[in-house]
């Protein structure tokens, strides 16, 4: 899979480029916003929404959702480049989450570097990564590759539903962040996850079963895998954080201890609370609840949640969904060489070690 993922992402970039340019000028404003009422300001635009975007873009990302999707073009026995500006959606909408989630998480740094949001502001980052969940629903209206309109309102019919759902899962992430105590079960995180990254993923396979006409048993099937290999997904980044704040794992590009210090309530954490001992388990959370945290008390906090076991739970939950996941499709008539790729996406999003 890491080798698909190397082949197609140019491909993607000059796809993304295509629909937003690095350089902004009035003819892109006109054929893509229509004419302006007055005149428009290109200049202002390409800082507030080019330049953050593709900002973030160059500092890397795997962009597996949208070469998730292309392989799944293929495996429905289609070409994938005739469907390759439909890879945008998904990869889009994903960077735009991510710049309003770095706002919203108080975050210092992305893929290396800083977050948008210190660079840019607040203001524009949080415009530009509001940008992002529009701006990819003009590929509908500009239909590559001749959609008929039934299949067009359907894509549009299931944008709408699944970016609803990733609010939902944001909105409990959020809360849970903002409380002292750890309150939630971890069928209920698994629940957040499902929305707010599931919904990214499940939006990747529906639209590629959508454009390409599967059948609705088809598009149920590889939603439930997308799903499921993103939860999977989610909770190997969690334990990504651990290990790497632990000198364990691959450069992460995110600090030290970043999901200790955001008071995240991840898998990993709702495991520990309830396997520690209450002394440990108090402290952990005192530790979560403060505002800022020492390096030493991040490490305390870490090492309480290796020593309650976590880490080998949450690889030994995120492990089952994979396998979950491969039994989803595994009934499905699909092309062999995009199946086994799909298959061994399931084991990526685990081991993988960035």
């Amino acid at each position: 899979m890491r080798k698909t993922l190397a082949e197609w992402r140019p491909a993607v970039d000059e796809a993304i480029a295509d629909l937003v340019p690095q350089e902004i000028d009035a003819e892109y404003l006109e054929t893509f916003f229509g004419e302006p009422t007055y005149e428009y300001d290109p200049q202002g635009i390409q800082r507030a929404l080019s330049d953050p975007l593709w900002d973030l873009l160059d500092r890397g990302g795997k962009r597996w959702r949208a070469v998730l999707f292309l392989v799944f073009v293929e495996a429905f026995g289609e070409n994938p480049e005739a469907y390759l500006p439909y890879a945008c959606i998904p990869e889009i909408l994903h960077n735009g989450t991510i710049i309003v989630d770095d706002v919203e998480d108080e975050a210092s740094m992305r893929r290396g570097d800083d977050a948008l949001h210190h660079i840019y502001g607040q203001d524009v980052a949080l415009n530009a990564g509001n940008a992002m969940y529009f701006l990819p629903l003009k590929l509908l209206m500009e239909n590559p590759g001749d959609l008929p309109p039934e299949r067009r309102l359907a894509a549009y019919e299931m944008l709408m539903y699944e970016l609803n759902r990733t609010h939902l899962g944001q909105g409990m992430d959020i809360c849970w962040h903002n409380e002292r105590d750890v309150r939630i079960t971890a069928e209920q995180y698994l629940e957040m996850c499902a929305c707010k990254t599931g919904c990214l993923g499940r939006i990747v396979a529906r639209l590629a079963a959508i454009v390409t006409d599967q059948p609705t048993a088809v598009e149920h099937a590889v939603a439930d895998y997308a799903e499921l290999t993103s939860v999977a997904f989610q909770i190997g980044d969690d334990i990504l954080d651990v290990e790497n704040s632990l000198g364990r794992a691959g450069e992460f590009g995110k600090e030290f201890g970043n999901d200790v210090r955001e008071g995240k309530k991840t898998l990993l954490v709702i495991h520990a609370i309830r396997e520690s001992e209450p002394e440990h388990a108090a402290r952990l959370q005192e530790i979560l609840a403060a505002d800022t945290n020492t390096d030493e008390e991040v490490l305390e906090a870490l090492s309480i949640i290796e020593d309650a076991g976590s880490i080998d739970y949450a690889r030994d939950r995120a492990l089952a969904l994979a396998a979950e996941a491969r039994e989803s499709i595994a009934d499905l008539d699909l092309e062999e060489t995009a199946h086994e790729e799909l298959q061994e996406f399931t084991e990526f999003v685990i081991d993988r070690d960035v």
